[in-house]
């Protein structure tokens, strides 16, 4: 839901309809907006008066429901993973490329505006190239309240198809885009939540530059802490270690968990923060890339930058919507309004599920995989089908 108060605030966006197979929550949400309920993402992709559809179903269905709606010739905004396979995300972008109609990946946290003010940085040549990009983050999710599907990695589970995309999209968006090898070692740290919680993963890209990605869901160090007790979303926060799982503890078995996700759901509108003064840029943990020419990290007001000449912080602006995902719908409308295409389209999609793919097999086979679907940031550069690295 929390794409929700960027689409009500986006004056380019028209909601249109809504489906989902909770009819509660679906009508209320059909009610509060004046639109027509379905109960099938297929159904509203069918409707003339629809340019593109929003899929934030459970990973399993998103390579199904993003291929039937681009047959209709209906544009795609979808939730990371494309999809839980690459050959699901190549199949989705054959789709896309047969219909003319174009999937954006989105929201993870490469479209934060201060990932994408390093973005530019490094682009200027300012710094010269990349060499190092580190990414940490320790947090609750865990300890969230989860469906059962969402604690078993087969089924997409986890933080490797959850959480780790995040990661994986911001260092690739700022180290070109072509990552040569992974290694990783995965943890299981908790057999009540049996699906891997933690990971340490090292990327060697194409032109050399490395990665470090590490990310810790169990609800004990917490990175906010590291960024000033400011959340994920940029609002400020109270210290509370370990509060996600006490809570969980207290809530009792499988079904109270059950009833708490289930309450998580919509609601009704979003009514927005009342005191602003409290909000800040949104991040995923740590985030701290090497240049030649100086250090960049992503602050809480905005990009840090530390060079010969001391510290400057850049800052941005806190002016749109809260949580501000404004930028996923710029990508989105240069896609379907201006026909431009997206750094974020099925390509790239296919090529960062190869990562958590190859995390996943490097942790299990304890040694280096090779990438074979990798593609750059410019989508000018891209081949017509992403089957080997270029």
């Amino acid at each position: 839901m929390s794409m929700l108060p960027t689409l009500l605030a986006d004056e380019r966006v028209v909601i249109a309809g809504v489906a989902d197979i909770d009819a509660t929550g679906r009508d209320r949400f059909a009610a509060d907006l004046g639109v027509p309920a379905y109960d099938r993402a297929e159904d509203l992709a069918a409707n003339p008066g629809v340019d593109a559809v929003y899929l934030a179903t459970p990973h399993a269905l998103h390579a199904d429901q993003a291929t039937a709606a681009l047959a209709l010739g209906t544009h795609v905004l979808v939730e990371k993973p494309l999809s839980l396979t690459v050959e699901d995300c190549l199949a989705v972008h054959d789709a896309s490329r047969a219909s003319g109609a174009q999937v954006v990946v989105g929201h993870t946290h490469a479209f934060d505006r201060p990932v994408r003010m390093i973005r530019d940085i490094i682009a200027s040549g300012r710094l010269g190239r990349v060499a190092m990009i580190n990414s940490w983050y320790y947090g609750s999710f865990l300890y969230r309240p989860r469906r059962p599907e969402e604690l078993d990695t087969a089924r997409g589970g986890g933080i490797l198809f959850n959480q780790v995309p995040h990661q994986v999209d911001v260092v690739r968006l700022l180290g070109g885009g072509l990552v040569r090898s992974v290694r990783s070692a995965t943890f299981v740290l908790d057999l009540k939540r049996p699906t891997e919680g933690s990971h340490s993963t090292f990327l060697e890209f194409e032109d050399g530059a490395a990665a470090s990605l590490v990310y810790s869901g169990y609800d004990r160090f917490d990175t906010d802490e590291w960024h000033g007790w400011i959340d994920e979303n940029g609002r400020d926060r109270v210290p509370e270690h370990g509060a996600a799982r006490r809570a969980l503890r207290a809530a009792g078995g499988q079904d109270a968990e059950a009833g708490l996700k289930a309450a998580r759901g919509y609601r009704g509108l979003p009514a927005g923060p009342a005191d602003r003064s409290g909000l800040h840029q949104p991040h995923f943990g740590v985030l701290l890339v090497s240049c030649e020419g100086g250090d960049l990290r992503a602050g809480p007001d905005g990009v840090i930058l530390y060079d010969d000449e001391g510290v400057t912080t850049v800052r941005i602006p806190c002016d749109g919507p809260f949580p501000d995902k404004s930028l996923v719908i710029d990508d989105l409308y240069r896609v379907v309004v201006l026909g431009e295409p997206s750094v974020h389209d099925a390509a790239w999609g296919a090529a960062t599920v190869e990562v958590c793919r190859a995390i996943q097999t490097s942790a299990r086979e304890h040694r280096e995989v090779l990438t074979e679907h990798q593609v750059p940031v410019d989508p000018a550069r891209r081949p017509p089908h992403p089957a080997v690295s270029t």
